[in-house]
């Protein structure tokens, strides 16, 4: 818990005032909920004619005389009435004070629920935002061996968890305790014979509480990551449904679905039966506590009479509204567990390093001039190599192709001059500064990214060319869609530019989103184009439409093309061949035609996989 709340303090300090006045005002809560029951003395006193007549003004002897001063004041104005056969308004004034007491306790109680929002409501939105921070500046590394569904079910769900169950801590180390101690205190006033009675139950019920939660906090981490994994296969299942529903796979993942929900049932039922259990012990050790003290008390009244019967009354009223804090801590206990395993989850995911920060030192790379140099590099995702020793050249203005089979490494090259990996061997250089030199805003914002799967965003066709170029005129988004050869359909729409594309752009075909994320990368208007076979994905008609586009956009600016299609690259001042993560042929278009090796097998097949 100490840990939890070390990480946790950052966010909290933030909103110190909140956590100020909510300590001030549970205090105040505590105090007057132990007078609202003390106050019902007096009342009783004079129900059942026992108040203590006092018939000279009390004197006042400074403030360590207060309680006895406003005790003897209160039974001097009430022994005035009752004397003068007024009891009705001796009873109203010992009412009003019972019902300003309760009111005084309720307002203090609401006062400090509003500030432990603010600071609830506060913190976690924090939280929230500096994980999403986190989770988008994290390398693409981190992501590959992670379920997207769990990073989700953490930002959303365990952070949700941690407001419902985390903040209860501060009722818990302050209002209620309070309560408890305020109310024992007095009631050790009253007779501390019968208050050993009570503090025989407190930890007696604290310790069997906490055996039958040991294992909540484990069992709780366990169900939230079955949660995540919950969320995964509905994620999974919504982006394939394709697949799933052509290959008549629905069972399959309805099977899994409902294992997966089957085991969150088993230990959400196990977890709730837990918590279920705290608050009938507590009351059934309460009640017990109580009878004891019936009977005890009852032996004090009526035997030895060291004690009133109304006062034994109030210390009745006192000692049951200990079983509500005492309930409520150990109902809290429980939901801290909860929130615990979920604070791991949140703060793994936040205290998460990107090990590919910049330098501190690193440069503002400002103005590309002479060339992209990849030199010697090697480089793998896991154990086998995947690029072995490649070099390449790509001079401003022009034009180089990477073409061959699939697993041959092309769209590694594409990950490593982006800097999405870093490569292991060898270095990438441009200008003859290494790129790990310079940082990553500042390398990508000199380039464009066009890849083969058209990646949109739930968001209108403006939104999401203008990811390129934040703040552009409606007339450059338009300029850029007619570059791409997208403005043809785009102004047919009934909303124009303003026309939502849909979950993941499936509102257009395939080219149609091909186009559009081309149009972006043209109104960015970088020096440097890296096309991921980005014609792949299109039908012959759509790839006739972008095939001018691309061409005049690459005119000027230096292009790095991973090839899928010869239409592509016949036309680049540099073709690389690869195989196996290493160069086998280079040359132009003509030059690798003549040699009738690997590329001309590959112009042969149409088809650069």
């Amino acid at each position: 818990m100490k840990k939890i709340i070390k990480q946790l303090l950052p966010f909290i300090k933030t909103y110190k005032k909140h956590v100020f006045l909510n300590v001030i005002f549970n205090i105040l809560n505590a105090l007057f909920t132990t007078l609202s029951f003390v106050a019902l003395i007096p009342m009783l006193n004079v129900l059942f004619d026992k108040t203590t007549r006092v018939t000279e003004t009390p004197v006042w002897n400074g403030i360590g005389d207060l309680k006895d001063y406003a005790n003897d004041m209160l039974n001097f104005k009430i022994s005035g009435y009752l004397d003068g056969n007024n009891a009705q308004m001796a009873l109203i004034i010992v009412i009003i004070i019972v019902i300003s007491t309760f009111a005084l306790k309720n307002l203090f109680g609401y006062l400090a629920s509003q500030h432990v929002m603010y600071l609830k409501n506060g913190v976690l939105t924090d939280l929230r935002n500096d994980m999403y921070d986190n989770i988008i500046n994290l390398p693409l590394k981190f992501y590959s061996k992670r379920q997207k569904g769990d990073v989700m079910a953490r930002i959303l769900g365990d952070i949700g968890e941690m407001q419902n169950s985390l903040f209860i801590v501060l009722e818990l180390i302050v209002r209620e305790p309070l309560n408890i101690i305020f109310a024992l205190g007095t009631m050790f006033y009253i007779n501390w014979r019968l208050s050993l009675f009570v503090l025989i139950f407190i930890p007696t019920a604290g310790f069997i509480i906490s055996r039958i939660g040991k294992r909540l906090k484990s069992e709780s981490l366990t169900a939230q990551q079955e949660s995540g994994r919950l969320i995964s296969i509905v994620e999974e299942t919504l982006t394939g449904l394709k697949i799933v529903k052509s290959y008549n796979a629905e069972p399959i993942f309805k099977e899994n679905f409902r294992n997966s929900a089957g085991k969150l049932l088993k230990l959400s039922n196990s977890i709730g039966l837990k918590n279920n259990l705290a608050g009938p012990v507590s009351e059934i050790l309460g009640i017990i506590t109580i009878a004891v003290l019936l009977w005890y008390g009852g032996k004090l009244v009526l035997i030895d009479q060291v004690i009133e019967g109304t006062t034994f009354i109030g210390f009745m009223l006192l000692a049951y509204g200990i079983l509500t804090p005492a309930k409520a801590i150990s109902k809290a206990s429980y939901k801290v567990k909860n929130g615990m395993a979920a604070a791991d989850r949140v703060f793994e995911i936040l205290h998460e390093k990107d090990n590919m920060q910049d330098k501190p030192n690193a440069i503002e790379f400002k103005d590309f001039k002479d060339r992209v140099s990849i030199n010697n590099i090697s480089f793998k995702y896991d154990n086998d190599l995947v690029l072995k020793d490649f070099s390449v050249e790509v001079e401003k203005g022009k034009t180089v192709a990477l073409v061959g089979q699939s697993g041959s490494g092309k769209s590694t090259i594409a990950n490593l001059v982006t800097r999405f990996y870093d490569v292991n061997e060898g270095d990438i250089s441009i200008d003859g500064i290494n790129i790990k030199d310079m940082t990553k805003k500042s390398l990508r914002d000199h380039m464009g990214l066009v890849t083969q799967d058209s990646i949109l965003f739930n968001e209108s066709i403006k939104n999401n060319i203008l990811i390129g170029k934040p703040g552009a005129s409606d007339a450059e988004v338009i300029d850029a869609l007619k570059i791409a050869n997208a403005w043809e359909f785009v102004k047919e729409l009934p909303n124009g530019i303003n026309t939502n594309v849909g979950d993941a752009g499936n509102n257009f075909s395939g080219g149609q989103k091909q186009r559009l994320s081309i149009a972006r990368a043209v109104l960015k208007n970088p020096p440097i184009m890296i096309l991921d076979e980005a014609t792949s994905a299109l039908d012959t008609e759509s790839e006739r439409l972008v095939q001018v586009a691309l061409e005049n956009m690459m005119k000027n600016r230096t292009s790095i093309v991973i090839a899928h299609r010869l239409s592509t690259i016949q036309n680049a001042n540099l073709i690389v061949v690869m195989q196996h993560g290493q160069i086998v042929e280079q040359g132009t278009h003509t030059e690798l035609m003549v040699k009738n090796g690997m590329y001309r097998r590959l112009v042969d097949m149409q088809s650069f996989e």
